[in-house]
């Protein structure tokens, strides 16, 4: 790939590169901020954060940062504690950054924060249980990554962006396994990141053997022992890429906060600081096209720059409630103006990530306390739902792609439906369905979510991956 499409600084969370994507504005009746209900001090306590220190204003930059506390990182059980709004905990981390989806088309203003950057990397593991590790040749402060890149909107999804990027920077198309992590990172510097980082085949000699990559990108190889990649890459990349190698594999996908666990991994590995970095201290690199680490080139862009010109995407956090009978909780949008207003939506309770206050958890727990009034910690992580854009797939009806979380509410008592109340600004009733009547009512893709949801629940394990509601492939 050119050098100009490479990015400036440390790699784009699971990777690296920039392309030339512009960020999209985003159309539809949920991509403008919500009516925010809540007043004075509590609203001025929110965006402080659960420590009262005003959370910075984001800036550009795809640097590595020091590490962060985030809320969310809490586990999460079956049974939801759901309570009326008011008596409950307080609101989650309000310290991050995050973005919004697009389901249906209408219009409300008030866009800013809620756009975030994805990437997808891949661990290629060998026999002796090493991980391939490549040189930056354009990065001096962070050198070692894992190979991957940033998303493009043509990509159909996390998936086919890490094939594009191992066949451009590598020479070589991948086979691929399951995901291994989705990490929703923070920066100061620069809008968050949902970064996919899959497994991939163990390499044949004859691939290995096949080798070209670019050397704007490339800059040299290693294969590292667990431990030594833990020393070796930038402080967040460790602690994702350590996470994945300690962790039972039937545990995946594993669900992380800035490369701590969070959800269900926390049953898995428990939270803790990354090893001290020592960058290229002790790596043997082999295969060096490029410049020597002593003469990194120069990225063609800076910082700012760079994040201007990525495309960005949105992201929803949505709950599956279901009653003793096994039915569904779901609650019917409020007409809206424009195309297809008039006609019954029918969602699980959620929507939109506000990128400048929360993560995805958190937004989880926003938005039950809003639409439903109740307080509720988000139980598993049970499906990733990618949902591409029109520039991927020409049916699709949204500007860029959008990323939905569906988290585990847990069985609710009729007591707790009792104490609903809904968001009148938002939602005109909600009911309980079967699943035959909940295929009725819901979307073909929002339907697959749900089933896909529902067969999560009965099994161990992380979220299932999928594409517009269907299983990744």
């Amino acid at each position: 790939m050119r050098p100009d499409r490479q990015l400036p600084g440390r790699a784009a969370e699971a990777g690296r590169r920039p392309g030339r994507g512009r960020e999209r504005r985003p159309q539809g009746r949920h991509h403008g901020r919500r009516p925010d209900r809540r007043r004075g001090p509590a609203r001025r306590r929110d965006r402080r954060g659960a420590s009262g220190r005003a959370a910075p204003a984001p800036r550009t930059g795809l640097t590595a940062g020091s590490p962060r506390r985030t809320a969310g990182n809490r586990r999460g059980g079956r049974g939801c504690p759901a309570r009326r709004a008011g008596g409950g905990r307080p609101p989650g981390s309000t310290e991050g950054l995050a973005v919004v989806t697009s389901e249906p088309a209408g219009g409300l203003d008030g866009r800013a924060g809620r756009e975030l950057l994805a990437a997808a990397g891949v661990l290629f593991p060998d026999a002796q249980g090493r991980v391939l590790i490549v040189r930056l040749p354009y990065d001096r402060r962070h050198p070692l990554a894992v190979s991957g890149g940033g998303w493009e909107p043509r990509d159909l999804s996390p998936r086919r962006t890490a094939v594009r990027e191992i066949e451009e920077e590598l020479g070589f198309t991948p086979r691929l396994g399951p995901l291994a992590c989705i990490d929703w990172t923070l920066d100061d510097y620069r809008p968050p990141v949902a970064a996919h980082l899959y497994w991939g085949d163990p390499l044949t000699p004859r691939e290995l053997a096949a080798f070209t990559p670019d050397p704007a990108e490339v800059g040299g190889w290693a294969w590292l022992t667990p431990e030594q990649a833990g020393h070796a890459l930038p402080p967040r990349l460790s602690r994702r890429v350590s996470a994945c190698l300690r962790a039972p594999r039937d545990a995946g996908p594993l669900e992380l906060e800035d490369g701590m666990p969070a959800g269900h991994t926390l049953d898995h590995l428990a939270a803790g600081p990354p090893p001290a970095y020592t960058r290229l201290a002790g790596v043997t690199l082999t295969g060096t096209p490029g410049l020597p680490p002593a003469e990194p080139a120069a990225p063609p862009l800076d910082r700012e720059t760079f994040i201007a010109t990525r495309p960005r995407i949105r992201a929803k956090a949505r709950t599956l409630f279901t009653d003793a009978d096994g039915r569904v909780l779901l609650v019917r949008l409020r007409p809206w103006p424009g195309p297809g207003g008039e006609e019954p939506y029918w969602v699980l309770p959620g929507g939109g990530i506000e990128a400048d206050r929360e993560l995805p958890r958190a937004a989880a727990r926003r938005e039950v306390r809003e639409e439903l009034g109740w307080e509720c910690e988000p139980g598993r992580l049970l499906a990733l739902d990618w949902l591409p854009g029109r520039d991927a797939d020409r049916a699709s009806d949204r500007d860029t792609a959008v990323l939905v979380y569906v988290f585990d509410g847990g069985t609710v008592t009729e007591e707790q439906l009792a104490s609903i109340a809904l968001a009148e600004d938002e939602l005109v009733e909600w009911r309980l369905c079967d699943p035959a009547r909940a295929r009725a009512l819901l979307s073909g893709s929002s339907w697959a979510r749900t089933a896909a949801a529902l067969a999560t629940r009965a099994r161990a394990g992380g979220p299932a991956e999928l594409v517009g509601g269907r299983p990744a492939d």
